[in-house]
């Protein structure tokens, strides 16, 4: 048997990249999935892909920066599926830039997408993961990188996800409802094209990767949620796992 048959999983930025790979990876192991975001065509594709390997998904549209959009489209999920098991907060926009290009607007936005939207959603789905729910939410190595140059608000952004995740793992441990982060290095869309474009600076990126290539959105990192929802992982809560070939930490 499939060691996520029978659980229901919310994958938010579902659409593409690492979202779409974690859908993928979840729905394989039988979890039925809904996949959120704001584009209804990308997370219908999402779906298409899961219903032609045989797995059950459904899209329901949500902007996770608007309140009133996240606790609908959870009751939607709720009144459709019954119940929510796994919770993944992988929605982001990624504000990038030195701090003096970073206006106030483009701050509040990766502020209000990555952890106001992930505080919000793991509220939302409280009710219904206690008793043996699990979080997966996403971090990032930007933060731990000696030289963060150009990452200052994005890495804020999501040191704040880690921030909630810990205090999170620590408030409903109790509940039996387990939080965790993982930190991916994955071929997103905008990823592939920059690495399919080649010249020195991907060969200079790769060669701060001691596995020598960028994860994969579905194998490498959607297989690493898969076993933090799943039964293997029961004891593990309030940790953060890179997914990045070593790249953080050993370069």
């Amino acid at each position: 048997m499939a060691i996520l048959e029978n659980k229901v999983a919310v994958v938010t930025g579902g659409g593409q990249g690492v979202g779409a790979g974690i859908a993928l990876a979840l729905a394989a192991e039988g979890a039925v999935v809904a996949v959120l975001g704001r584009t209804l065509a990308t997370l219908e594709a999402t779906c298409a892909e899961i219903h032609h390997r045989g797995g059950e998904a459904q899209a329901f549209v949500c902007d996770v920066t608007e309140a009133e959009d996240i606790d609908a489209a959870i009751m939607e999920v709720v009144d459709e599926f019954g119940s929510i098991d796994i919770l993944v907060n992988n929605a982001q926009i990624v504000p990038l830039g030195r701090l003096l290009e970073i206006n106030d607007d483009e701050y509040q936005e990766g502020m209000d997408s990555g952890p106001l939207a992930t505080f919000r959603f793991m509220k939302a789905c409280y009710p219904f993961l206690r008793g043996d729910g699990s979080i997966v939410n996403l971090a990032s190595s930007a933060a731990m990188r000696s030289d963060s140059a150009g990452f200052g608000a994005y890495a804020a952004a999501k040191e704040a996800i880690r921030a909630l995740s810990r205090a999170a793992a620590c408030e409903w441990g109790e509940d039996n409802v387990r939080v965790n982060c993982i930190m991916p290095l994955a071929m997103s869309p905008a990823m592939s094209r920059w690495v399919e474009g080649g010249g020195d600076d991907v060969e200079d990126f790769l060669g701060t990767v001691p596995l020598g290539r960028v994860g994969d959105c579905e194998e490498d990192v959607g297989r690493v949620v898969v076993f933090l929802c799943g039964p293997d992982a029961s004891y593990i809560t309030g940790h953060t796992l890179p997914i990045d070939g070593g790249q953080a930490f050993l370069r």
